[in-house]
């Protein structure tokens, strides 16, 4: 059977008009091709679907059941392409992105997602939080678009650009000596207890934060390691130590916490959205990437 979609739009346009001639201007065709290309389909089909005398024309029952069938994959059809041209302009589609627990408090990143959800309502977003190294497998093998991660080493099919660097606070108990002061400087926790990460959990921020230190002269005394740096300020929250953590988490703002900039120039972390170049980036990627880089398209 060769039944192509213009048989279809013929069939349909003598059926709501029930007249040869006025379907033929309305398809901008001569009367004369048309009856072929009906009586084409007709043979196609091994049924008839008009009823023809010389002053009407009328749909026989198999042309009655078959006009509605055909209304429906013309509806199809245009539906189907519809959505591929949404796809590939980046209006509709899927779009998945790792993060870090402190990318949701970071301005840019919420202010990016927020704009591509107006611009974009039509695209689903999953959102994964993860740690930085555990970001890498996943954007390896496809499984995340976009990575919004600290900066660690990357394998060389990982492309990455920085988004911000972003000062790093202390956070101490309301109580704590330190509490009152504006600014501290990086010596001034030297003998403190620390709430830290936990080094099994593989954060980025946990080498980042132990090699600042160090560059200080300063070994850690580390009374506490969690997992999470939510856990790491309601910690603190208690007494229980001081901690080091990225100024976005200051938008958490529990009473028994204070955080305090450092003075230090070089004491900062990097944030980097990451992406695999064995990948095409699809109009979806491309119009996030852009958001989140601040270069608005």
């Amino acid at each position: 059977m060769n039944i192509e979609l213009r048989h279809l739009r013929y069939f349909i346009a003598v059926a709501e008009e029930l007249h040869f001639g006025r379907a033929a201007r309305r398809l901008n065709i001569s009367q004369p091709p048309l009856s072929q290309q009906i009586q084409a389909l007709e043979q196609q089909l091994d049924a008839r679907l008009f009823a023809r005398t010389n002053r009407s024309v009328q749909l026989t029952p198999a042309g009655e059941h078959f006009l509605h069938d055909a209304r429906q994959i013309m509806q199809s059809v245009t539906l189907a392409a519809d959505k591929a041209s949404r796809i590939h302009h980046g209006h509709q589609g899927e779009l998945r992105i790792g993060f870090t627990s402190s990318a949701p408090f970071i301005a840019t990143v919420s202010d990016a997602l927020f704009t591509f959800r107006q611009r974009y309502p039509h695209v689903h977003i999953q959102m994964q939080e993860i740690n930085t190294r555990q970001q890498l497998e996943p954007l390896l093998d496809g499984r995340l678009d976009l990575g919004v991660m600290r900066n660690t080493p990357l394998p060389d099919v990982l492309n990455h650009q920085l988004m911000l660097r972003e000062p790093l606070c202390a956070v101490v108990h309301r109580a704590h000596r330190l509490a009152g002061k504006e600014s501290i400087s990086v010596s001034e926790l030297a003998n403190e207890p620390f709430v830290f990460f936990d080094p099994q959990v593989g954060t980025a921020l946990y080498s980042e934060t132990l090699a600042m230190l160090q560059r200080y002269g300063i070994v850690p005394d580390i009374a506490q390691e969690v997992g999470e740096a939510m856990t790491i300020i309601g910690l603190v929250a208690t007494g229980l130590g001081v901690s080091i953590l990225p100024a976005s988490f200051r938008r958490i703002r529990l009473d028994d916490v204070c955080w305090l900039p450092l003075r230090e120039k070089d004491v900062w972390s990097e944030v980097w959205l990451v992406w695999s170049t064995r990948r095409e980036m699809s109009a979806t990627i491309r119009h996030m990437k852009a958001l989140l880089l601040a270069n608005d398209f």
